[in-house]
């Protein structure tokens, strides 16, 4: 099999799409095409082609990923996938090859994905990152555990004015979350507030509701509603997209909303940080049946240049032996502490695998959570300390979509 990996044309972009969306067993419209061909930008959308028919492909977004204390550029990898007809045949190495060398040359440290499955990409150096869960909440199980009186109003509001009011509250939020991107303007037109047909997946259109105090908007959420009726009764669904506001009171506010919505009798959500504020909101939190899922994976690109930008605490310092034979640049000792990360010959004292680091890298896991995985190897005593010390985060990251 001889196989051309090589970014897709202007008018190939949809054949890149193919085997990906054969899996969802469709094939990729002309708007679904247009629409990632535009968010990816030129040369982004990757493919393998056998006889001139693409075989596999891979995308990667743009991003400004927020990591603790700042942000990095970003590769949002995506739309991965490989024909059946293909498999076990290296169609997927030579695709992550090809995307992994593109993302460096391009000057991002950082490469991080939703993973369809869990064993195939810490082979390329990508390390489980985040945790995410999903609930089913009774309305008639969901009071607060404290009394709770609304400060603002809620109205529901047409698509043009939610491009005007949600941006900036997504912003504020994306800001000090690790894991979450910048959205630009184009991205919520295509993807943050796009409702076509498919995304619907027999639910209501889109709904938009804002949250005012003294008329300035405080918090959004997005949602679907989703009727049904069983004996007369209504066993329907509010369906949360995605819920954001700038502060705790905001945030009890906008929830309160969602939880009160009528006729619905549950409430459900994906994609919530396991740090949720509902989990001490709620009187009764084990009603909402929050159920864990691996979220974000991350790959550490040019391990120097990601562990530079993000902040690390203290005085400290450790030096870690990184074994990363994908990507063999990162390879080697580096010197980690406040100042950032440099290259040293200094002795070990951890020494770990890349993906690994891209496991403790926005905060999701701490270093002796690795090592008691037999993922972290201490060679130093107190070095395990010294490395969570340094990467202390205050928040789980999170990120709201799937991209």
């Amino acid at each position: 099999m001889t196989l051309d990996v090589r970014p897709c044309g202007p008018d190939e972009v949809a054949q890149g799409l193919a085997p990906i969306f054969h899996f969802f067993g469709s094939t990729p419209s002309e708007e679904a095409a247009e629409d990632l061909a535009a968010l990816f930008g030129p040369g982004r959308t990757l493919a393998a082609f056998e006889d001139g028919k693409a075989v596999g492909g891979a995308g990667s977004f743009p991003f400004e990923l927020t990591v603790p204390g700042g942000r990095v550029r970003a590769a949002g990898v995506s739309v991965v996938g490989v024909l059946p007809t293909h498999r076990r045949r290296g169609v997927l190495r030579e695709l992550m090859r090809a995307q992994l060398d593109d993302v460096h040359d391009r000057g991002e440290p950082v490469a991080y994905l939703w993973s369809s499955e869990a064993t195939i990409y810490p082979r390329f150096g990508y390390g489980m990152a985040s945790l995410a869960g999903a609930i089913e909440l009774l309305r008639d199980r969901s009071a607060y555990a404290q009394p709770f009186e609304p400060r603002g109003r809620v109205r529901l509001v047409e698509r043009d004015e939610a491009h005007e009011l949600l941006p900036p509250i997504y912003e504020q939020v994306a800001l000090e979350t690790p894991g979450m991107f910048a959205r630009s303007r184009e991205w919520w037109e295509r993807r943050g507030l796009a409702d076509s047909d498919w995304r619907r997946r027999g639910g209501s259109e889109l709904q938009r509701a804002v949250l005012e105090v003294d008329g300035a908007a405080e918090a959004y959420a997005l949602y679907r509603l989703r009727p049904e009726f069983e004996g007369f009764t209504s066993v329907g669904k509010t369906e949360v997209v995605e819920a954001l506001a700038g502060s705790p009171a905001a945030t009890a506010e906008i929830w309160r909303f969602l939880l009160d919505v009528d006729w619905m009798s549950r409430v459900t959500a994906q994609l919530l940080p396991v740090d949720h504020p509902l989990f001490l909101l709620l009187a009764e939190p084990r009603r909402m049946q929050f159920t864990l899922t691996d979220a974000l994976w991350v790959r550490l690109v040019d391990v120097g240049a990601a562990l530079s930008a993000r902040s690390l605490a203290g005085d400290g310092e450790v030096v870690l032996d990184v074994a990363d034979a994908f990507c063999p640049w990162n390879e080697g000792r580096w010197r980690v502490g406040s100042d950032g990360a440099e290259r040293t010959d200094a002795a070990a004292e951890l020494r770990l695998e890349v993906s690994a680091l891209g496991s403790v890298y926005l905060g999701g896991f701490t270093f002796a959570e690795l090592a008691r995985a037999l993922r972290v190897e201490e060679l130093r005593p107190g070095a395990l300390a010294r490395a969570d010390a340094l990467f202390a985060s205050d928040r789980a990251p999170w990120c709201v979509e799937i991209f």
